[in-house]
Parts: structure tokens; sequence; C-alpha cells
């Protein structure tokens, strides 16, 4: 049995869980996957509910992971997910105690996110479509992704979650619900407000949306629905010179803020993160980015 085919059990209630638990839905998609595989594993040792389930147990788990060859960052995910589940297992009670108290699992190594060069932002940006003369609908709706994503440094989830209303063109600003349900204003450059303004006027005021739920998007793909993730993929594969990550845009967009003087916390708002750990990141980033012009420009580097 795969675990794309496994169902857990009524006892395990993770369908429940991932109702009650205020992440993007990518995020739940993922836990819910997580959850599904364990509670296989977990039914093969005869535990047939969060009830059942020791601490040793959970370790086995998570040196069974280790032993099957996952990376650290992938084990880690899945004891969060573990974490989160167990813990809304407790406060439900459907279990007494929580397992995973005490429980730790590696974590990855950490990996400077790519920040894309000038001329590679440059010809993402500003130089045509390789097939504009062929579809400028299509290109006039990805020039305003591009350009949202660079220009307000916001993840894939949340820009396919920006709805019309979402947009405030006067005060180039648009609303943007993050991580958590959490809600936060974001300012919208000129080109990406002048971008944004192109499509809503033109193509995006034509279209018609494929279903009543679509017709508040922002952004639609060609089958007329919400604008998905790997829909802004297949943007940035037909743009970027390079392979590139739509979320190398972001992470382009913080790094720049900070190598112009930016205060931390000021592009922690920015970014939507809740920990200023999770945003220092990008100060290595930019002792990276010195290091490498010294070293490319000094004569005695």
């Amino acid at each position: 049995m795969t675990a794309a085919s496994w169902t857990p059990g009524p006892s395990w209630a993770v369908p429940e869980f991932v109702g009650a638990v205020p992440l993007a839905a990518s995020t739940l998609d993922v836990y819910r996957r997580d959850l599904e595989v364990f509670t296989e594993w977990a039914d093969r040792l005869g535990r047939t509910g969060p009830a059942e389930v020791d601490r040793n147990d959970v370790r086995r788990y998570l040196a069974h992971l280790t032993t099957r060859g996952y990376a650290t960052r992938t084990i880690a995910r899945k004891a969060a997910a573990l974490r989160r589940y167990f813990g809304w297992a407790r406060r439900t009670g459907r279990t007494t105690v929580d397992p995973t108290v005490g429980i730790s699992a590696p974590s990855g190594t950490a990996r400077l996110p790519r920040v894309l060069r000038a001329d590679e932002l440059h010809q993402l940006l500003d130089e045509p479509a390789p097939v504009a003369a062929a579809d400028p609908e299509r290109d006039c709706r990805d020039d305003a992704v591009l350009e949202v994503l660079y220009g307000s440094g916001l993840r894939v989830s949340e820009l396919c979650g920006l709805d019309l209303s979402s947009v405030d063109l006067p005060r180039r600003r648009l609303t943007v619900w993050g991580k958590g349900a959490k809600e936060r204003l974001v300012p919208l450059g000129e080109p990406a407000a002048a971008a944004v303004a192109r499509w809503t006027e033109g193509p995006r005021a034509a279209a018609v949306p494929a279903r009543p739920e679509d017709a508040s998007a922002l952004f639609l793909n060609a089958r007329g629905r919400r604008m998905t993730p790997r829909d802004v993929r297949r943007i940035v594969d037909r743009r970027s010179p390079v392979p590139t990550h739509p979320h190398a845009l972001r992470h382009t967009f913080a790094t720049h803020l900070l190598d112009g003087g930016a205060d931390l916390r000021v592009v922690q708002e920015l970014l939507g993160h809740a920990d200023l750990a999770t945003t220092q990141i990008y100060t290595h980033v930019s002792k990276e980015r010195l290091r490498s012009v010294y070293e490319s420009a000094h004569p005695r580097a």
C-alpha cells in the first residue's frame, strides 16, 4: 500500500486536525501527507489512534526515516507535523499525553537562499517575453506577477491568494494574508503598480472566471481559475534566463533592501516573518554578496 492510497482510520482524526489548523493550504497539504505516512507506519505496529502512541514510537519513527535516507530537513518537517498533530490531539481530548514533548529531530543544514544577479533580474523583469507577440494578454499578466513577487517580496502562496480587493492602487499597497492567517499591508512599487494596473484594467477586466469562487481572484490562469503556485513556476520558467525558483524573487527583494540600508525589523515586517531569526539569514546573504564582490574586484583579495 502506498502513502497516496492510504486513508487513516477515523480514530486518527487527521482531516479534523487539518481543518482546525490556521495554516496556508499548501502547508496543510504537506502536513496531511506526512501524517498519513505516519499513521500507516503506526498502524503496522498495532497503534490504532493517537492515544496508543508513546515517545518510543515517535523516536522509532524518526529513526526509521533516517535509515530510509530522508534528508534531515525533511525529517525535521515531518517531526514538526507530528508535534502539531499530537499537541492538537491532547488539547481536544484524543490523548492525555503528547508523545512528541522532548523529542528533537535533526535540523537541516542552513542553505543561503539564491539571490538573482542584476542581469538575471533585468532579463526577467525588463526584457520582452520570448513569445510576447504570440500572447500579449498572458504576457501582461506575467509582467504583473513578476513585478509583484520582486517589488513586494510576497510568498508565492500569498500572491496566488490575492483578490482584486487586495489591491489599493491609489495608495500603492497590497493587503496580504500570510502564514497563520495573519494580515499585513505591503507597499507596491511604481513598476509593480503600473503592471498591475495594466493587467486589471485590460485583460483581467475582460476575463471570464471559470467558477464563481474565481471571480474575486486578482490573477487567473489560462483556464480562468485562480492562479496556483505551479502556474507561477511556469511563468518564471518561461521568463528566466537561468533555472530559477519563484521564491528567489522574495530572497532578492529582502537582500536588496538590506544592501540598501533597510532596518532588519522593517524587512521582517515586510516579509511577514513571525520570528526575527528567520529574517536574519538575509544578513548572511548580504555578507556573502559583499565578499563575492570584494574577491572578484580587488586585486589583492
